[in-house]
């Protein structure tokens, strides 16, 4: 069982029944402590230092590890281990990231779950970060009780996960459902993965901030602030917002042709702006999907919100692992 102790909540807790979580994006770094029954004991949040570099990107990583057992320290516990949804594709044995992370410079053979072992001294497991959310929703939120989902996560990239029969798909050897890499426009620009027109290039939010700067003429923007401008009715926001649920709208609706999911599980930053955000989506699909494959579907939001990642890769670690 190990030691038993009591944290500041009044929960009993062992020591081998906690695990860090990280959720690694091109932008921030998302750490956790979560416990067996998936509640969260600390959380935090900071740069990831993505166009810095490998180094820079591993340093914020074990910044997180750190605070975490900096807390679970405080209140006499120990985590059993390191758990990391990375962009990317991961391999089998959930050790090594092979590349396919265009928003990380250099994020490509990488040991990553090596790295942190000898940083650590902890054991790590890493998968992809898509799939580390669509785990987070399986066990704690809104893929609960389902059997077929499509997970969709909309951020600096776009990352997908599904869950098949109750089981989670990932493509021979890891290395399928790379969404964001669908083509969308065949005549389009080149994305950064090489091919031409995928989705990622126009419906990320990065996409969004790039097109909305484009049409307003502005050095630079975030998504917050494309959506408070969409709300005070700016044209060049709702232009960029429009043409963003456009493409997304054909590539979530593709995947319900393919796949005929319960339901679409929509994540990510963008996807918390409000219910009119997905209501734009779910009229887009709606426009696109064939009503045999899509008349069932739910097109929902995640419930975990930025904490999924962090829950479904604890959750590598925890004995949750991904069926």
């Amino acid at each position: 069982m190990g030691l038993v102790v009591t944290d500041l909540g009044g929960t009993r807790l062992t020591m081998e029944r906690c695990a860090i979580g990280i959720d690694l994006g091109g932008t921030s770094v998302k750490y956790a402590l979560v416990d067996a029954s998936g509640r969260i004991l600390f959380v935090g949040e900071h740069a990831s230092r993505a166009a810095e570099g490998v180094e820079a990107v591993l340093e914020a990583i074990l910044r997180g590890v750190e605070a975490c057992r900096a807390h679970a320290a405080r209140q006499g516990i120990a985590p059993a281990g390191v758990g990391i949804g990375t962009p990317g594709v991961v391999s089998e044995e959930g050790r090594t990231v092979l590349g396919g992370a265009e928003n990380i410079a250099g994020w490509e053979h990488l040991p990553l779950a090596d790295r942190i072992e000898r940083a650590t001294g902890l054991p790590c497991m890493a998968c992809n970060d898509a799939n580390a959310m669509a785990w987070g929703e399986t066990l704690y939120g809104a893929a609960r009780g389902a059997t077929d989902v499509i997970f969709v996560t909309v951020g600096t990239g776009i990352g997908c996960g599904a869950l098949i029969g109750g089981r989670l798909f990932r493509g021979y050897r890891n290395r399928g459902l790379e969404m964001g890499h669908i083509t969308v426009k065949c005549d389009g620009e080149r994305c950064a993965c090489g091919g031409v027109g995928c989705l990622e290039h126009y419906a990320s939010t990065a996409a969004l901030v790039r097109r909305f700067c484009e049409l307003s003429g502005l050095p630079q923007a975030d998504g917050r602030e494309v959506v408070s401008r969409y709300r005070a009715g700016d044209p060049a926001a709702v232009r960029a917002l429009e043409e963003h649920w456009g493409y997304l709208s054909h590539g979530i609706a593709s995947m319900i042709n393919l796949f005929a999911p319960q339901r679409v599980v929509v994540g990510g930053g963008i996807s918390e702006a409000g219910e009119f955000y997905l209501e734009h989506l779910r009229e887009g699909v709606r426009r696109q999907v064939m009503e045999v494959c899509g008349g069932e579907t739910q097109i929902v939001a995640a419930q975990l919100g930025n904490r999924a990642g962090c829950l479904g890769a604890a959750g590598l670690i925890l004995g949750t692992e991904m069926r």
